[in-house]
């Protein structure tokens, strides 16, 4: 079949970036500069110009710019994304006829039979032998062209473009016997302004970015149970708790303070003390079977307190610099009002039950999952979307959203894209330990971060191979990762062998390697390890089923820790970013190095951090660290300093072979900024690297 228009001679491939040929939405953050790159080519010889087209959504014009050529056929553009919410980009590339013009001028002009150095024994000059070049039929060709440039061109352009074409024709008529380059650059520079678009091409869609703002980048998490938060040992937490004790956590360096559901907790079959199937009379059950006669996904369990003490825990919470982050765990409590109400919205057996939540052989009865192949859906998104915008209206901006990838998916595409509509700085969290294609769709249909793998990745060559694959495109221009070593569902294996070394050293990797982490507070600062059994994740006497005491005081406690580590990550922008991740090798399989920078300001110096990790929580490790300098910025020639940024020891390093040795119990890590650099010379340079 033939085109629509044949003439359009400009094909336009590999435009990155771009999720899944452009069926999702590549995701920035605002004051982002987003590069594009694009393969840019046509037939022949002729020249090509392209602009990158980009607009935020609520602009009805075209923002331009123009694209530069590289090698091999690849051009790039960049824009700054200065609003949340939706961008669309394109590009627009044509054929240059002025520019090709322009080229192919100078060649002949350089070819021009030039008079040459005369042989002295003959009376004639010399001259060289090369073909006629038809420059005069050349100038009237440009000429031509600066006629149809003109007439694109307004005002005092479009007069200096005439007035050009006059001067071409004239030249062209001296048929002088030699002729020089007849235009500026700033003459060639006008004429671009004007170019011929009519044979234009564009790709077949548009292209959209989704920008979030700083806070899907970069988050420090802190999860606790508001009931386990009483002072006094026979009562039960509320708000007003959890609120005195907001200066600690914000003290501590996090931003983000996560609530387990805070609504009402059901009775029947409620469960017990470690997960039993038998509550006593005084077990409060698990925050997760949620709903009750009292209310469902919009009410609150009354024994935390009143909506008026949650509306003011929110703003107590953003007092302190912080933001409240609410789970949304879309499953119901056999006494939800939505089993009475909309039965159709759950899974019944033949024997007219219905199906309670279940992971063979483990079972939920106190839980019912919804039903997305209803014959209501409509009705059961639209109430879904209901319970985000509640909370939203009570001022919540972070929602880590319970397992996601237990509901449908096309669901999550519409609920985000919906809020988002009004509210472009809302952020999701998804927890979703689940298959890799099933957690990057998530993130692509809309989700700002999700946990990942790295609770399970112990071993070197897994965290590397891991990360690089979640810290580069294509995957990072889709999925942002939020690590945690622990949760109230996972104690991994190595927390529970490795003792207080190892919780050290999960810390320091999960807040180096990841610009976003959280931990599930109390129990991680004060080393919770014991399993409910041997082989399980599930933690001896679960905060999920009963109330805990946390001694926030503990001598052993890692506050202090928390505290620097949270202090580094807050100082030094290289980690606040994923993208600069970068792995040096090491010849001990038990240690592990990584490099993270920031480009510097006209304020600020680049900012580079060096990370060096004892991955065996038992034994002393060391090992020579083969550092790639030219990836730090750093000179063959040179002695450069770093500081340890966890006990403020200086060391001099030279070249590339450098030794490390780590005792996990005292500090199983190196957090090294490089902060100046010597030459060999030994003159100092006082420029940060």
């Amino acid at each position: 079949m033939k085109p629509a228009e044949g003439r359009k001679r400009v094909i336009i491939e590999e435009i990155r970036p771009q999720v899944d040929c452009g069926r999702y939405s590549a995701r920035r953050i605002l004051g982002d500069r987003v590069e594009v790159s694009a393969a840019i080519f046509s037939d022949g010889h002729d020249h090509v110009a392209a602009h990158l087209l980009y607009k935020h959504a609520s602009e009805a014009q075209w923002r331009s710019t123009p694209m530069t050529a590289l090698t091999n056929d690849m051009w790039s553009a960049s824009f700054i994304v200065d609003h949340l919410g939706t961008w669309t980009y394109t590009i627009q590339a044509w054929v240059d006829h002025f520019d090709t013009w322009c080229a192919d001028l100078k060649k002949r002009l350089a070819a021009q039979p030039l008079l040459i150095q005369p042989d002295p024994a003959s009376p004639e000059p010399a001259k060289r032998d090369l073909p006629p070049q038809d420059i005069p039929l050349a100038f009237t060709i440009g000429a031509s062209l600066l006629d149809q440039i003109a007439a694109r061109a307004k005002g005092k352009d479009a007069q200096a473009l005439k007035e050009l074409a006059i001067s071409l024709r004239w030249m062209a008529g001296k048929n002088s016997p030699l002729y020089e380059y007849p235009l500026s650059p700033e003459i060639e520079e006008l004429a671009a302004r004007y170019p011929d678009l009519s044979f234009a091409s564009a790709p077949e869609k548009e292209l959209h970015l989704w920008v979030d703002r700083e806070r899907a980048r970069f988050s420090s998490w802190y999860e606790l149970f508001p009931r386990s938060t009483s002072a006094d040992p026979t009562r039960h937490g509320t708000f007003a708790d959890v609120e005195l004790l907001l200066p600690e956590i914000a003290a501590m360096g996090f931003d983000i303070l996560y609530l387990p559901p805070i609504h009402p907790i059901g009775m029947a079959f409620r469960k017990g003390l470690n997960n039993s199937a038998t509550a006593g009379p005084e077990d409060e059950g698990s925050p997760w079977a949620i709903g009750s006669p009292e209310g469902g996904h919009e009410a609150i369990h009354a024994k935390l307190g009143t909506f008026a003490d949650f509306d003011h825990l929110v703003a107590a919470t953003h007092a302190n610099g912080m933001e409240l982050a609410l789970d949304i765990a879309f499953q119901c409590s056999p006494d939800h009002p939505w089993v009475k109400q909309h039965p159709d919205w759950f899974l019944h057996r033949p024997d007219g039950t219905i199906q309670y939540a279940e992971n063979p052989p483990k079972k939920y009865q106190d839980i019912y999952p919804l039903n997305f192949e209803s014959s209501d859906w409509r009705a059961l998104w639209d109430e879904l979307r209901s319970v985000f915008q509640f909370w939203i209206d009570h001022g919540v901006r972070v929602f880590r959203v319970d397992n996601p990838h237990t509901k449908a998916l096309p669901f999550w595409e519409w609920c985000i894209a919906d809020l988002h509509k009004k509210s472009p700085d809302v952020l999701f969290l998804a927890e979703a330990f689940t298959r890799p294609h099933v957690m990057y769709s998530l993130a692509k249909g809309g989700f700002t971060q999700s946990y990942t793998y790295f609770t399970w990745r112990t071993e070197k060559s897994e965290l590397q191979a891991y990360f690089e694959e979640i810290a580069k495109p294509p995957v990072s221009d889709f999925f942002t990762p939020n690590v945690w070593p622990n949760t109230p569902d996972i104690l991994h294996a190595s927390l529970q062998t490795g003792g207080g070394a190892a919780f050290m050293q999960r810390l320091i990797l999960a807040t180096t390697l990841a610009a976003s982490y959280g931990i599930y507070g109390p129990a991680y600062e004060l080393g919770e390890n014991l399993p409910a059994k041997p082989g399980s994740e599930e933690y001896l006497h679960s905060e999920k089923y009963q109330i805990r005491r946390w001694d926030r005081s503990a001598p052993h406690s890692l506050a202090p820790l928390v505290t620097r580590l949270n202090q580094i990550r807050r100082t030094n922008p290289a980690l606040q970013s994923d993208l600069s991740l970068y792995f040096h090798p090491v010849d001990n399989p038990q240690m592990l190095c990584y490099s993270k920078s920031a480009a510097g300001t006209d304020s600020e110096p680049a900012n580079v951090i060096l990370v060096a990790v004892n991955l065996d929580p038992h034994n002393e490790q060391a090992g020579w660290i083969d550092l790639d300098l030219k990836h730090l910025g750093i000179r063959h020639d040179e002695i450069f300093d770093v500081e340890d940024l966890l006990t403020g020891i200086h060391y001099q390093w030279h070249d590339r072979s450098n030794y490390v040795a780590l005792r996990p119990t005292v500090m199983p890590a190196h957090i090294f900024r490089v902060t100046r650099k010597v030459t060999l010379s030994g003159m100092l340079d006082i420029t940060t690297i």
